[in-house]
């Protein structure tokens, strides 16, 4: 089996090898504050719970011709300035808000960050990029293993319906909260990580109600400039416990900004393009409803997983817009097949780099980044044109079958989760999904 040196940026302050000592200590439990049984009993942290949408809102909310909203959501007065007040505390590593940054020229606005504080902050491991979906581990670090004090607040729907926030909320251990937690290598302003029903440590696999989950975040922040995104394993995750990242931007992703295709509109309103003049083959799937949005990508990154293609996910417009991006660059990298010159860059390109915003480590890289050396870095991650197709091909029969009741999902709140990582999920006829796996490092 192929494996390669990757080497994860740490995202916890806890994110120690094994045997190290947590380097704040506190009272109590196994003396970190913890999420874990040891010192949740009796912890209390903020809580933000959400409204959820109805059809009848959505009806209103498309009729108006110029919606009104408050110059800045309260979510994001809330991360924004928790992230502050974390930053006040020394919880990261560097400071992000120093690192240099410029638009690169050229047709695109592809963006380069000089970043060499993630560079520095490491620690190098085995991860494996053969497989998409993996079991969770718990000997390994997971989310569970982060500080309370790096947590920002609980996100979970409300229970009433309308918008509350509890800044002392009890931990309720029996429903496993969803938790917004500060990223503690950030790459901009406000990184923070979003990890769905964190004390039910699922793999890192998309699933519909993750997605969901996602999608609403991004609608309650209620800013262009907030993004959310996914990594799946072989695409550069570092972490197998299932996680969203998000980050502040003041300016247009140049995916963003590409021309798209339309492909299809499936019921419900969901539209599906494909980018076009682009380093990297891509879909753009998008639509009103944040339910018949989210279903349909679930759907697709499911059948990514199943399939073991890896893929990046971006969430933009407050929610309303999701690129999902099949990949084959860790595969590339396994089977000697990436130039030296791109290799020694260390630029491992996931979401954020997909998308445009190329955080390098080295100044010289930094100092010479040009339109034509990032399009070169992209085009090494994209899917031939032939087996784009393929996927495409593979996902929108899953759609459809999904669509026809071919795949049937049923929801059980007790079902264990097992090894493919369809926890909370039981998928009928999945071997209708024809193709054969791609992005594949072979034995």
């Amino acid at each position: 089996m192929l494996r390669i040196k990757r080497v994860p940026t740490v995202v916890s302050n806890y994110q120690k090898e094994d045997g190290e000592e947590a380097s704040r200590q506190t009272t109590g439990g196994c003396g970190r504050n913890c999420l874990n049984n040891c010192c949740l009993p009796g912890s209390k942290l903020p809580l933000y719970a959400f409204k959820k949408e109805t059809a009848k809102e959505l009806a209103a909310e498309e009729i108006k011709q110029q919606p009104q909203q408050p110059p800045v959501a309260f979510l994001e007065s809330l991360l924004l300035g928790e992230w502050e007040d974390r930053m006040q505390k020394g919880l990261f590593r560097y400071d992000v808000t120093a690192c240099q940054t410029k638009v690169i020229p050229g047709d695109h606005g592809f963006i380069a960050q000089l970043n060499e504080g993630r560079h520095l902050k490491k620690r190098p491991t085995e991860f494996r990029v053969d497989k998409v979906l993996q079991p969770f581990d718990g000997s390994k670090f997971n989310f569970t293993k982060v500080g309370q004090e790096e947590v920002i607040f609980q996100f979970e729907a409300s229970e009433d319906g309308e918008i509350q926030f509890f800044p002392n909320a009890p931990i309720d251990v029996a429903n496993s909260p969803s938790v917004v937690a500060i990223n503690v290598s950030p790459i901009e302003y406000g990184h923070v990580l979003l990890i769905p029903r964190v004390l039910e440590c699922l793999p890192q696999r998309i699933d519909h109600e993750s997605l969901l989950l996602a999608l609403y975040m991004a609608a309650e922040a209620g800013s262009p400039y907030f993004r959310l995104g996914y990594n799946s394993l072989g695409a550069f995750a570092t972490i197998n416990h299932l996680h969203f990242q998000a980050y502040y931007l003041a300016v247009p992703f140049p995916i963003e900004k590409t021309s798209t295709k339309n492909i299809t509109t499936l019921s419900g309103g969901i539209e599906i393009s494909q980018l076009l003049n682009y380093p990297v083959r891509g879909l753009v799937f998008e639509g009103s409803s944040l339910e018949n949005l989210s279903a349909a990508v679930a759907d697709a990154c499911i059948c990514l997983q199943i399939n073991n293609i890896p893929y990046n996910v971006l969430i933009s417009d407050s929610g309303r817009r999701i690129f999902l991006l099949p990949q084959c660059y860790a595969e590339k990298q396994a089977l000697g097949e990436v130039s030296s010159e791109l290799l020694d860059t260390q630029v491992n390109p996931a979401v954020w780099e997909i998308s445009g915003h190329m955080v390098l480590k080295r100044k010289e890289d930094y100092d010479e980044a040009s339109e034509e050396n990032a399009w070169r870095l992209l085009a090494e991650v994209s899917l031939s044109e032939e087996r784009f197709q393929e996927v495409k091909d593979i996902i929108f029969e899953a759609i459809t079958c999904a669509v026809d009741e071919c795949l049937v999902t049923t929801r059980s709140s007790d079902e264990d989760q097992d090894v493919e990582g369809r926890s909370h999920e039981k998928t009928v006829n999945l071997a209708i999904v024809p193709g054969k796996p791609e992005c594949l490092v072979q034995n």
